[in-house]
């Protein structure tokens, strides 16, 4: 078991102003795999004052210094990519062949996109008889969370570093251990003192006293829509800098003309990944109502294909949920879709087979999804996919975008110069069209309560620049 009795604070690792710990459960046995401190106020004061004081110095550096700090982070990280996927696949229960690939090969490849950028990446520009300066915004809090733990914190961390600003790194207390091994690797870099410090603890214990302090400039926020609303009511107060990637409910529109078979397996592919805990799966299936028997059997079909087990058995696609609040939670949305009339295709609210210890869930397909149910429109944020039907093309655009939430989606149609019509009159961050690969340098990020700001390439780097201009 792991035991992580200090936190990371200008440059040293320190004790915890409280007392208390936090348990850290392997979803798939249910057993503690790690203890970490519950952080308190005192220590995100510390870490604070540590970022600020650091932050003149950091921000002077010469942006070839700060590429090759991080590119010795990208190094460490490599060198430490296999005990990082185990701990993460203990952590949140992906499975291992999976966990590799994404949660630790993707944040590698942002670090190496973001020292790239900065090769040819101006801070300063003339425009007219201006000098216009784009300058690091200050001293970050960043707050990630449990579902892609190093991704999340290095989409954050990396260019905030980058434009020169320090960082206070609040990662979710539910997976944790990943980020201290980032701490280890950024003191062996040899980062200067205060520019990165990793504090844990709870939202309202730890996360709330970062949002509202003057001393912090930004908060870079990762989670739920709900705890994004808190985190913007507390720093309203200083009128600090806010991103927000918040929740999804985002839509798979597959038009009359399109494969069937290549949507639907798409759409599984993207509904399901970690166990449907993404913010931009694709939960929501739209189909032509002359072909919703075709796309239920698809679906359906396509579904039981989706094992579940041991994430490190090596046969698994699906893991376990995050943890037994989280399983409760979906298995509640599974039931309500029953009860208010959805079809239910496959899966269901009972444990997999021979799987009684592990926060395990089926795979679920509700078909006959209408508008209005609750399943249709709140994030479950497992791997339960809503199959609704449309009459025409407008009526697939009107259910699409009568969600809060505009964080992700797809288009499939034979045809992809009407996939790219339909798509843009989506309102939403980021649409796939037939199948589209995820592009680390496009900006991703959400509009209406999925957020606001954007994340990756150079549109990352600048939400934490300010832009000055000097009148010559």
């Amino acid at each position: 078991m792991r035991d992580y009795q200090k936190f990371y604070i200008d440059g040293r690792w320190v004790e915890s102003r409280g007392r208390e710990t936090i348990e850290v459960v392997n979803p798939a046995s249910e057993q503690v795999m790690a203890r970490i401190p519950a952080g308190v106020g005192e220590d995100a004061e510390a870490a604070i004052a540590a970022a600020r004081r650091a932050f003149d110095g950091w921000a002077a550096t010469p942006v070839a210094q700060r590429q090759a700090l991080l590119e010795k982070l990208r190094h460490g990280l490599s060198e430490r990519a296999e005990e990082l996927a185990e701990v993460i696949t203990d952590e949140v229960g992906m499975p291992l062949k999976m966990t590799q690939r994404v949660q630790v090969g993707l944040p590698i490849a942002v670090l190496e996109s973001t020292i790239k950028l900065l090769d040819d990446f101006s801070f300063e520009e003339t425009v007219g008889n201006s000098l216009v300066l784009r300058e690091a915004v200050g001293v970050v809090a960043c707050i990630t969370p449990w579902n892609y733990p190093l991704h999340q914190i290095v989409a954050k961390l990396a260019p905030a570093l980058a434009a020169g600003c320090t960082v206070i790194l609040k990662p979710s207390e539910v997976a944790p251990c990943n980020a201290f091994i980032l701490a280890e690797l950024i003191d062996a870099a040899g980062f200067p003192p205060g520019v990165f410090n990793l504090i844990c603890g709870t939202g309202p214990v730890v996360g709330e006293v970062l949002a509202a302090h003057p001393e912090v400039d930004m908060v870079s926020f990762t989670g739920s829509t709900r705890a994004g609303k808190r985190v913007s009511e507390l720093a309203a107060a200083t009128v600090k800098r806010l991103a927000l990637e918040l929740g999804g409910k985002s839509a798979a529109v597959v038009l009359d003309d399109a494969d069937l078979a290549t949507a639907i397996k798409g759409t599984l592919n993207a509904c399901f990944l970690n166990s449907g805990q993404t913010c931009s799966a694709h939960t929501r299936l739209l189909v032509p109502e002359s072909r919703y028997d075709e796309a239920a059997r698809l679906a359906t079909e396509g579904a039981r294909g989706f094992t579940v087990g041991d994430p490190k058995g090596g046969q698994a696609k699906l893991g376990p949920l995050v943890s037994a609040v989280q399983r409760e939670r979906v298995r509640e949305y599974i039931q309500k879709g029953l009860a208010e009339g959805a079809e239910l295709l496959c899966g269901g609210a009972e444990a997999p087979e021979g799987l009684a210890t592990g926060y395990y869930v089926q795979p679920t397909v509700f078909g006959r999804v209408t508008p209005t149910m609750t399943i249709a429109r709140e994030e479950i944020f497992g791997p339960v996919l809503s199959i609704l039907t449309y009459r025409d093309e407008a009526e697939a655009i009107r259910i699409a975008n009568d969600s809060p939430y505009g964080l992700a989606g797809a288009v499939w149609s034979a045809d992809g110069e009407r996939a790219q019509r339909v798509a843009r009159r989506l309102r939403t961050g980021q649409v796939d069209i037939n199948g589209g690969r995820f592009n680390l340098l496009a900006p991703f990020g959400g509009y209406k309560q999925s957020g606001h700001g954007r994340e990756f390439g150079t549109f990352g780097l600048e939400e934490f620049l300010e832009i000055k201009s000097l009148q010559l």
